[in-house]
């Protein structure tokens, strides 16, 4: 089993930035893609950013095309989210997962079986 504990969320002023981290312990998760989704109150979980195995394959969801980077640090057993040119919008909880299987990053959740509890991002205008 593997554990996935996010940090970094909090409230910053449209245009900031926030750094998200994810740690991950019980096992490693280096020949799997992970990724980084958010969720609003009564909305569904949608997928924000994906990174492959190896620190290859990137890929993003349109509305944070630009503005959002994610990386990895299999070293370190982390995963990072830098989130620039915040929006209102962006306001979410964040969450973390990791793939069990695939190698490359997927954008529909069902490919994601390992999830951390989230961070509470509030972006103000």
């Amino acid at each position: 089993q593997g554990q996935l504990i996010e940090s970094g969320g909090g409230l910053v002023q449209a245009g900031g930035s926030l750094r998200l981290s994810c740690a991950v312990s019980g096992r490693t998760f280096s020949g799997n893609a992970m990724a980084w989704f958010r969720q609003v109150p009564g909305m569904e979980r949608e997928f924000v950013a994906g990174i492959g195995a190896n620190r290859g394959q990137t890929r993003y969801a349109d509305s944070v095309e630009g503005r959002f980077t994610i990386s990895r640090d299999d070293a370190k057993n982390m995963v990072y989210l830098q989130m620039s040119s915040l929006k209102p919008e962006d306001t979410a909880v964040y969450y973390c997962a990791a793939s069990g299987l695939y190698t490359l990053a997927a954008k529909y959740r069902s490919a994601y079986p390992y999830w951390g509890q989230g961070t509470q991002v509030t972006v103000s205008s």
